[in-house]
């Protein structure tokens, strides 16, 4: 689908009370916005509007098979898009909503396909970012909103990364600063007898079974079609090589890295490896989730052409993170 003629992106801001009503107009107008959430800005459209939602797909480059989710302000809209909901499904998703966690329901067959991808299943979640909660359920409005960037590439944390990957594409960005989590809502499908988590994502599966009545599975190498489960996903442009701490430490002590060569570390030891070429991120897990996206377009902007990671820690909560720099590094 060919992408339309550039227009004016405006650079809108959460802080400013006139321009958060005014970044409610693009949906009016069935066209597109990108919009803060907690985990990553999200590529907005009135999911209730097939020809607004159809423009995500050519602004993005995204296949019109490839299903989205559907962002809304509260619980009871459940029903507006869903049918043979779980009868345990509402009470548990109130302790996660809004929050971090996208449900997978049978749609309702009033559903417009283009939202689905044409598939059977709706993909729902309440975003808590207090900017777009107050526009969604000021408007009652609900959107279709995958990550605001160029399809595969990374996604974005910034309304920087948001404009150095779509302007000319979309009608507005609302700027509400650094997204909190990071990485992509974890995906769960909700069965009668049974839950099964489809995309890893800042909710793991210790934390989610301990709130919910059914027993929950954790699906990997799964070939179900969900956001995010593309072997080649959340790309800078320059190649991603995953390596682990000790193989860096010998590279650090032997060698330096070749021209072009940058890394997203941890490890202290691997400050002189990297020196002006390199982004230090934390070890602890909710800090390291919250940096990924953003310390991999800081050194994108570099011209790169290779930007080594340390692997991080193989323990659990990690899952979502491994999960990511693992398509970003596939080829």
């Amino acid at each position: 689908m060919p992408v339309a003629q550039p227009i004016k992106t405006l650079w809108l801001k959460a802080s400013n009370s006139d321009d958060c009503k005014q970044a409610g107009e693009p949906f009016k107008a069935g066209q597109l916005a990108a919009v803060p959430t907690e985990t990553v800005y999200g590529l907005a459209a009135d999911a209730t509007n097939p020809h607004a939602v159809a423009q995500i797909f050519s602004a993005k480059g995204r296949p019109s098979n490839h299903p989205l989710i559907v962002h809304i302000g509260s619980v009871d809209e459940i029903d507006d898009w869903a049918t043979e909901v779980p009868t345990w499904v509402k009470p548990f998703v109130e302790q996660f909503w809004p929050g971090p966690l996208t449900l997978l329901l049978p749609r309702r067959s009033d559903v417009n396909d283009v939202v689905t991808g044409g598939l059977d299943t709706i993909g729902l979640r309440m975003p808590d970012n207090p900017t777009l909660l107050r526009l969604l359920q000021s408007e009652r409005l609900a959107v279709a909103a995958p990550s605001a960037n160029p399809y595969q590439k990374l996604s974005p944390t910034l309304a920087e990364q948001v404009i150095a990957g779509l302007d000319g594409r979309i009608a507005a960005v609302l700027d509400d600063g650094p997204c909190l989590v990071g990485t992509e809502s974890t995906i769960l499908r909700a069965e009668a007898q049974q839950a099964q988590i489809l995309r890893f994502g800042p909710l793991d599966i210790e934390t989610l079974q301990a709130k919910c009545p059914v027993p929950i599975k954790a699906l990997e190498g799964h070939d179900i079609a969900v956001s995010g489960n593309k072997r080649i996903h959340y790309q800078p442009n320059a190649r991603v090589k995953l390596l682990d701490s000790q193989t860096l430490s010998q590279l650090a002590e032997s060698a330096e890295p070749a021209q072009g060569v940058g890394g997203l570390y941890f490890s202290d030891k691997l400050q002189a490896l990297f020196a002006d070429q390199g982004v230090q991120v934390s070890s602890e897990q909710h800090a390291y989730r919250q940096r990924l996206y953003s310390a991999l377009f800081e050194l994108d902007q570099r011209g790169l052409q290779e930007i080594w990671v340390e692997l991080p820690p193989q323990r659990p909560g990690w899952e979502d993170i491994h999960d990511r720099l693992s398509r970003a590094a596939a080829i």
